[in-house]
């Protein structure tokens, strides 16, 4: 699993490029789906948690053909991956 933000421009403009074209270039770096949530207190900031292995997010995020697709999306700089500190029970 991988946490991401980014800002974007406009968050229906996002999430319809982030639901066709970038689904379809994510899904050729094996990722298995994604969940995204908007910030409560930055309006154009969403959050991602993908069902991502680290290798294909590496891919991903190298690969030439996704910076005019980030572009189209309406993002505001690069999407950051958060730091995963910890994990436990319940």
């Amino acid at each position: 699993m991988i946490l991401a933000t980014t800002k974007v421009e406009d968050v229906d403009r996002f999430l319809t490029i982030f639901s066709t074209k970038g689904a379809e270039k994510r899904g050729q770096h094996g990722s298995k789906g994604s969940t995204v949530f908007r910030d409560p207190v930055e309006e154009n900031r969403v959050w991602v948690l993908f069902d991502w292995d680290p290798e294909g997010w590496q891919e991903f995020v190298s690969d030439p053909e996704v910076p005019p697709i980030l572009q189209e999306a309406g993002h505001v700089g690069k999407p950051q991956p958060a730091q995963l500190v910890g994990r436990y029970d319940a």
